[in-house]
């Protein structure tokens, strides 16, 4: 009975691996395609910006500055973007709720009420953000946006 209670036991890590539930993610592939297409977009207008991508847990997978864009923006377009990818929402929509005298969102950890970051979503699913810096808001969101266009 002992030896069968083991057997049982040991056997239910391996059924929980064969039923292959795997969650769709953000791979570097993807994400050097977004900042590329993002990058063109910038470049349309010589806007220098930087580009962070995170992945669905807000860690960094790829961050590119252009040249001549100030380094305060380093930071804060990892900020835009780990804002989206947390609260699954855009920046703007923080952005707007600040701008209607809502500020007591400023109070939220980790959020961010400047547009630019846009959470990317793949099967239902928040894989990770995209936050870009260096221009106006609104310009910053045009660049994050046709980078989110070449998934």
């Amino acid at each position: 009975m002992k030896k069968l209670l083991l057997l049982i036991l040991c056997s239910i890590p391996l059924l929980s691996l064969a039923q292959n539930h795997t969650q769709p993610y953000l791979n570097l592939e993807e994400a050097k395609r977004i900042v590329d297409a993002a990058e063109e977009r910038a470049l349309q207008d010589n806007w220098n910006v930087v580009i962070a991508i995170l992945d669905g847990g807000g860690h960094l997978i790829y961050l590119r500055k252009m040249d001549g864009t100030q380094i305060g923006s380093v930071e804060v377009a990892q900020a835009k973007a780990k804002s989206a990818v947390f609260f699954k929402r855009p920046t703007k929509v923080f952005e707007d709720l600040v701008n209607a005298g809502n500020t007591r969102i400023l109070s939220l950890p980790n959020a961010v009420a400047v547009e630019g970051g846009i959470p990317i979503f793949k099967d239902g699913v928040c894989i990770g953000a995209i936050g870009v810096s260096g221009v106006t808001s609104a310009q910053d969101a045009i660049i994050a946006e046709a980078g989110l266009k070449a998934l």
